[in-house]
């Protein structure tokens, strides 16, 4: 610095002084060589008063230069001797934040949710949190929110007291405003009320007042996209490249006012971020509790739960969408569903059984309801003289499924519909029956609204949405039963009707308009089952078949039951568009990552 100013001092007085040279002296008068080139002549006052002003300028320039250089030596000065006497003051509370100290006395940790109430007010307690956010107000001031699940809280940190009295350094509070969003941090303080309710936190009655906080795990500066990207609705197509390529390499705890939006590809290539948002919290419990509210309900009536395997000898649902495996020096075949070895079950005198696990279908089909790993909800059970008994159970299953979920998880239900607002699902009240409805009086439905089909043609995607909101018009329910389905488009193992031998004793579940579970009676006895798999052209003495099929030689009685797919049930009772986003961790024909 001092360099350059030399060099442009140099440079103004070599400027001053080449003005000097080239101005004429003040009493030379040139000889005028003629009358033209006289009268255009300046006089020479002028020109004497103007090489003065240049000299004047010059001064006060240079004057006015070496005021500012002053004054910025000052505030240099100034600037080292607070930073020296800030070096020199003890940090008193340097114990009280940093790195998670090690080893240490194991604190009574406790959650956010539990300072829901009031009467948290006053406790001192310990919480393990994301830090959401950091706004410094002051030197002596910073306000955090910390998260945990879907819950947040205000955190306050502000610089007082001493070290006896266990107070917050003008350090602390600094170290505290510079944490980066998403740090996983222990923090202890004391439950207060705040002056007015906290809008940007979910428990909007209390805060804490920070006394000391630890990083427990650090996050970086940069994430691949902002967590409040993913709050937003997806970029439709054709506005993709534009927007996301504005939000690439944000900071994700940028200030600014436009937050990128991000596809849905992005937000699974980064999904353990986009995991961690209020409504993917939410979607990951009525998830669980869609499982939880089957297996209660089903071990409440008596079944147990049984663990097939998912390396077969065979395709278990027949037809080409296995996906085929190297095993050892032979093929093996993941399973397309448990239901050889839940019909095996019942032949082993289990009576009742569920089974939840992965269901894999090699179908190449990229649709907002299709994936290649999902989790299949079966049961398979006896009956003494019909199979809607079976029908009876199944029905009586959903009915809990959906009264659990709005009873328990109304709080979660809110949060998803806030980014995914859709009319509540309706299903009948007041103990009133589910629809259930023949297929061939669907099919009728269908007609009278335009639609053409035969009486054994299987339903399209658009046939099954029609049928949907045609039910939903005439009875006011998102869910139905559709029973006796044509046998020609069934599986195998599927019973024929006794009244039609066109027809089958097969059921499907529908939610809005899109199946949700397959099922049937099944065939339980030997020669019917070796008829109808010839019929198919399937191999009845196929290596992976024929354990199966002659298990029933030895007596199997009536049976039947049904797969359901629990994504499915998910997204279309939350309304969500798209089944990836029931899915943790989604496998499609495109994804198989992360």
């Amino acid at each position: 610095m001092a360099l350059e100013d030399g060099v442009e001092a140099m440079e103004l007085q070599s400027n001053v002084q080449k003005q000097q040279e080239d101005a004429p002296p003040s009493t030379a008068r040139p000889p005028p060589t003629n009358e033209s080139s006289s009268s255009t002549q300046e006089p020479a006052s002028a020109t004497a008063g103007k090489a003065e002003l240049s000299v004047n300028a010059a001064k006060k320039l240079a004057k006015a230069k070496k005021k500012e250089e002053e004054k910025a030596a000052k505030k240099r000065e100034q600037e080292e001797r607070q930073k020296q006497q800030e070096a020199n003051v003890v940090d008193f509370a340097k114990d009280n934040y940093g790195k998670l100290p090690e080893p240490r006395p194991r604190p009574d940790v406790t959650t956010i949710t539990d300072l829901q109430d009031l009467s948290a007010a006053e406790k001192d307690v310990t919480v393990q949190v994301r830090v959401q956010n950091t706004r410094a107000q002051a030197a002596k001031l910073v306000f955090l929110i910390l998260r945990q699940g879907f819950s947040t809280i205000q955190a306050v940190v502000a610089a007082a007291g001493s070290e006896a009295e266990g107070g917050v350094s003008r350090q602390m509070v600094k170290w505290v405003a510079a944490l980066s969003s998403e740090t996983v941090a222990e923090v202890s303080g004391t439950v207060k009320e705040p002056n007015e309710p906290i809008a940007s936190a979910s428990i909007s009655g209390l805060e804490i007042h920070v006394k000391k906080i630890y990083v427990v795990a650090e996050a970086v500066a940069q994430f691949p996209m902002q967590l409040e990207s993913a709050l937003l609705p997806e970029l439709k197509e054709g506005e993709e490249e534009e927007e996301e390529e504005e939000g690439k390499g944000a900071k994700k705890d940028s200030k600014t006012s436009k937050i990128p939006r991000v596809s849905l590809k992005t937000r699974l290539d980064n999904r353990v971020v986009d995991l961690r948002t209020p409504t993917n919290a939410a979607i990951t419990r009525i998830k669980h509790g869609v499982s939880q509210l089957f297996q209660e309900y089903l071990i409440g009536k008596g079944f147990v739960q049984i663990f097939t395997p998912k390396l077969m000898a065979s395709a278990s649902e027949g037809g080409s969408n296995v996906f085929a495996v190297k095993y050892f020096e032979r093929m093996a075949y993941l399973a397309q569903s448990p239901q050889l070895h839940k019909q095996m079950a019942i032949g082993g005198d289990c009576g009742r059984v569920f089974e939840i696990g992965p269901v894999f279908r090699a179908e190449n089909s990229n649709t907002h309801r299709h994936m290649t790993e999902f989790v299949g909800l079966d049961l398979e059970m006896t009956f003494k003289v019909h199979y809607h008994e079976v029908l009876d159970v199944l029905e009586g299953l959903f009915v809990h499924i959906f009264n659990g979920l709005k009873e328990r998880y109304a709080r979660e239900i809110e949060i998803v519909r806030k980014q995914y607002p859709v009319e509540e699902f309706q299903v009948p009240q007041n103990g009133q029956q589910m629809v259930r409805l023949t297929f061939s009086e669907g099919v009728s439905m269908l007609r009278e609204a335009g639609e053409t089909l035969d009486d054994y043609e299987d339903l399209s995607t658009p046939h099954e949405r029609q049928l949907g909101k045609l039910v939903k018009e005439k009875y006011g329910t998102d869910f139905f039963i559709l029973d006796q389905f044509p046998l020609a488009i069934r599986p195998f193992y599927t019973m024929p009707s006794s009244g039609d031998a066109k027809l089958s004793n097969s059921y499907d579940f529908f939610m809005r308009g899109e199946e949700i579970m397959s099922g049937a009676q099944r065939i339980h006895r030997h020669a019917l089952l070796v008829e109808r798999m010839q019929a198919l052209g399937v191999q009845s003495d196929h290596e992976g078949l024929k354990d199966y099929v002659d298990s029933f030689k030895y007596g199997t009685p009536p049976h039947a039951g049904g797969g359901i797919g629990l994504e499915r049930v998910v997204f279309l009772y939350l309304g969500l568009g798209n089944i990836r986003k029931a899915s943790m961790f989604p496998r499609d024909p495109q994804r198989l990552r992360p």
